[in-house]
């Protein structure tokens, strides 16, 4: 199957890039994102990550999850997931047989306490910077695939400060309060 070029940082082409007349090494769903652990993200899409966060909640409320209930929570279609499931299943992500509900492998629930930590940090840090909840809802969503190891690294420190330091973040929230005004 032949792919459009894409222009991948990680990559290594030896001396010649890919033309559009050659494939793709990769899959467009497997685009490049940045790495945010040792547990290699370079394989992993926005979407890899969604329904892997999605199947984890799942499982923690009922013990499984079904597509039908993935697709929902996702706003899919449950054709859409049902396909994306078979493929974290192909790639070790899940436990999946068709027809019943599923649960994440050992990889699969170790890719899910990362996302779920980088998460957390996200939304202890927007909320300490004092920004309103359905904002921190929509920022953590939009920018938490996209963070590299030193940056989240900076951020749960930053967290981390603030909640030993009070007064350091009192600080910092009444010189965020003079620059509004």
């Amino acid at each position: 199957m032949f792919y459009p070029r894409y222009n991948f940082p990680t990559q290594n082409f030896s001396s010649h890039p890919p033309t559009p007349s050659t494939p793709n090494p990769l899959h467009p769903h497997d685009l490049h994102v940045p790495r945010t652990s040792r547990i290699a993200r370079d394989t992993r899409s926005e979407s890899t990550e969604d329904h892997l966060e999605r199947i984890q909640e799942l499982v923690e409320r009922v013990g499984y999850a079904r597509v039908s209930d993935l697709a929902e929570a996702l706003g899919l279609s449950r054709s859409t997931v049902s396909n994306m499931v078979r493929r974290l299943a192909r790639r070790g992500f899940v436990n999946y047989q068709r027809y019943r509900g599923f649960t994440l492998t050992e990889q699969g629930r170790e890719v899910a306490a990362h996302i779920k930590d980088r998460h957390r940090t996200l939304t202890e840090l927007l909320t300490l910077m004092g920004l309103e909840p359905e904002t921190i809802e929509d920022e953590v969503e939009d920018i938490e695939h996209h963070l590299r190891p030193q940056t989240l690294t900076a951020f749960s420190a930053l967290a981390d400060f603030w909640r030993t330091h009070p007064e350091r973040l009192e600080e910092f929230r009444k010189y965020q309060r003079r620059r509004r005004s």
